[in-house]
């Protein structure tokens, strides 16, 4: 995992590379690489779920937030607070659309 906490692009870089070291090691009798290969395959898928599940979070925080600013906007008779509210609601949903597990 990166410094920056999980990412969906270095797992799925990590899944595959680990794929074709296992897939070579299978190949040639390479044990070591083979054992390698399913290890880097392994932390890449674990990385991209990790990733994925943050992306959700942080989809069901903007979400929740956004609800509450388009409320209290529309309670308020604040128009720029509700409109704000209705754009993080928004982008909360398709974060979590993004990062919905198939």
């Amino acid at each position: 995992m990166s410094s920056d906490g999980p990412n969906k692009t270095s797992g799925q870089f990590h899944s595959t590379k680990g794929s074709v070291k296992d897939t070579i090691g299978s190949i040639f009798g390479a044990t070591n690489l083979q054992r390698e290969g399913k290890q880097e395959h392994a932390a890449g898928e674990a990385e991209y779920d990790a990733a994925r599940a943050k992306g959700y979070a942080e989809g069901t925080q903007d979400r929740v937030v956004g609800k509450k600013d388009q409320v209290v906007g529309s309670i308020t008779g604040d128009r720029s607070q509700q409109m704000q509210g209705d754009i993080r609601h928004g982008k909360g949903e398709t974060q979590q659309d993004i990062n919905r597990k198939l």
